[in-house]
Parts: C-alpha cells; structure tokens; sequence
C-alpha cells in the first residue's frame, strides 16, 4: 500500500483544532502507515493538544489582526512573510500529497504555500459565512467542505460538498449515557442540570452573567456545570463551594457532560453548533460579538431559522435572559421540540465525508 502524507493545519481555539484531529484520526484508521503532520501558530492551545493526540507538529509565528490599533498589528505583515517563508520550508521538507485547513491563524498560510507549489488542498470551513482568508484561498483550493447550506455567494460551487462539522467520534450516541454521567459528575439524578459553555477559552460575557444570576438560577431547583474557560477558571472556581455548581475550566469528557444536561446555554462557534445538533440538546445560543464578520450570530441564526434553538445577544441578555430561561426551563414541550429540530441538522457521518473527499482528491492526483 501507498504511503500517504498529510499535513493538517487549524487551531487557535479548540473549534478548530478538534476538527482537525478527528480528520487526522480517521485517516490514520484507514491508511495506518500513512503519514500526518500538523502545522500550528506557537503558543496557542494546538501546541499542546496536537501531542496528547499523538501526532507531531511544527509552529509558525503568526497570530491574527486586532481589530484596533496595536503593536501586535504592526508586526502583523513581518510575522506574516515569516510564516510563509517558514512554510515553505515545512512543507517542501514534508512532501504532502494533499494539505488540509480547519481555520485559524496557521493554516491560511500553510494553505496558500501549497497552492503555490501545485500540491492539493482542502479547506474545511465550518461556520455559517467563512472569514476573508478562507474566501481568497478558495479560488485555488481543489475542494471546500461545508458544514451548511447556500454557500455558493462565497465559495466555487463545483467545488463545494456538504459535509458537515468533523465532531468527537464518542459524542455520536450519548442517549445511553446518563446514568454513568450522573456518576461521574456526583449529580442529583432528580434535579435538571444546566450546562454552561463558553468555548475552550471561555466567555467573559456569559461568565459574569451566570455569576450574576447563580442564586436565581439555584432557586429554580436546578443544578449547573459551567465551564468558564482557563482565562476565567481562577476568577470563577470560588462558585464551586455553592451547593450544586460545579466550575470547569475545561471538560475532558464532553460525551458524559451533554448526557447530563437537561438545557445548554453556549456560545455559537463552529464545533459547538455541530456537537449541539449531534446530541440534540435544547440549547440558548448567547453568540460572541467580537468574532469575525460575526460569524457566530450567524451560526446560531442559521439554526433557529429551523426553529431548533433559542438565540440571545448579549446586549439582550439583563432584560431577557431570565424570562427566556424561566419560560424554557417550565416547556416541556419546547424542550423537546428544539432536541428534535436541532438533531434534524445534524450531519454525523462529517468526518467519514469529508476523509472520502480527500482520498478521492489522492487518487485523481496519483492516476
């Protein structure tokens, strides 16, 4: 059998970088002797957990653009060419057959290096309205794998495939778990349990308003897990001597924490989305404002058009958050019918897709 190569490129945040790891994970299941490596920007949360995953991986010196004005700004274009340059050497040393990008700050240049050199290359773009880089690299990508729908004003439409968002493998069928959560977690089988996400870095908005309403939210016989985010943990973790909240700055086993909960409060980024579909929880999405074209109020739009969540801004969440939760928390019904509507969307097969695709593209390549 041929030995493949692949380089992976996404992170920043765990919305990127879990995708790629899963993407990574499939094919190795199929080509065991292949070859992977992922390019990262250093210092970011990749460095860490591209390793516990057990591939390796090289750093590029680059971070994105503030959206005011900061030395981190200035150095932007140097840090940019120094990437590039750095690129070129990773992946003429490597010789890919194909190069992958999940988003973030690495990958655009690792992407565009590729194009260059006539190698191929797939972007895996997973938000509702794709961020500037992902639009310019598409002109020369081979193939874009999107997680929704009526993409074409932004990306080549014969170049597209509805995929879906890669998610972990374990959260494909957590219906069965409850009991073993309720365990794991020490819960009350006989209260409701809310969880909080605030995405790998965690949520300042969502942080202070979940600290501002605890005693409320406590009153209304329920129990929280809320996961701050490690910028957070050390201002928020004093909450956890309160009867019936835990305070995470990260959850390992998110299999056994959506088994758990009864409603999900979250952010709107890519992977959230797509693991809320996958379990089928009633979730109030509080998108981020300070993200990209703003993408994240976009995802959660894009879903509650289908009727299969609630969406709050943050600039409404003093004057409404507590009548949507009180009013969610009391409907069955509502519950329900957002679960059923939000699994609806679900695409769980995503990885297995979009790893058809990029053999499919090593194959046209080798022949």
């Amino acid at each position: 059998m041929e030995q493949y190569k692949f380089i992976l490129s996404g992170g920043g945040t765990g919305g990127h970088i879990y995708p790629a790891i899963a993407i990574a994970n499939e094919l190795k299941s199929r080509f065991p002797n292949c070859k992977i490596l992922f390019v990262g920007a250093k210092d970011k949360m990749e460095m860490q957990k591209v390793p516990q995953a057990g591939y390796d991986i090289k750093g590029l010196s680059i971070a994105g653009l503030q959206r005011k004005i900061t030395l981190q700004n200035a150095m932007f274009p140097f840090k940019l060419l120094s990437s590039l340059v750095k690129s070129f050497g990773i992946v003429q040393q490597f010789k890919p057959d194909v190069v992958i990008g999940t988003g973030g700050f690495a990958s655009g240049a690792v992407l565009k290096v590729a194009s260059i050199l006539g190698i191929a290359t797939v972007i895996q773009e997973q938000n509702s309205y794709p961020g500037i880089t992902n639009k310019l690299l598409s002109k020369k990508a081979n193939k874009i794998c999107v997680a929704y729908e009526n993409l074409e004003q932004f990306f080549p439409k014969d170049k597209m495939i509805l995929t879906g968002n890669p998610v972990r493998q374990d959260l494909i069928s957590v219906d069965g778990k409850r009991n073993e959560a309720i365990d794991y977690f020490k819960l009350d089988a006989n209260k409701k349990t809310i969880l909080i996400l605030g995405g790998s870095l965690g949520a300042r908005r969502i942080n202070q308003l979940i600290a501002k309403e605890i005693d409320w939210l406590l009153s209304q016989n329920v129990q929280i897990i809320w996961q701050c985010g490690k910028l957070y943990f050390e201002d928020y973790k004093p909450f956890s001597g309160k009867e019936n909240v835990q305070v995470l700055s990260f959850i390992d086993r998110m299999d056994l924490v959506y088994a758990a909960a009864d409603i999900v409060i979250s952010r709107s980024g890519a992977s959230s989305v797509s693991e809320l579909a996958i379990v089928g929880k009633p979730v109030i999405f509080i998108p981020s404002p300070n993200v990209a074209e703003d993408h994240q109020t976009k995802n959660a739009q894009a879903i509650v058009n289908k009727q299969g969540a609630i969406l709050l801004k943050e600039s409404q969440l003093d004057s409404e958050f507590k009548f949507v939760f009180e009013s969610l928390l009391n409907d069955k019904a509502k519950q329900e019918d957002l679960s059923k509507n939000i699994k609806q969307l679900a695409l769980p097969n995503a990885t297995k897709d979009i790893v058809d695709e990029i053999i499919k593209l090593v194959e046209s390549q080798k022949s």
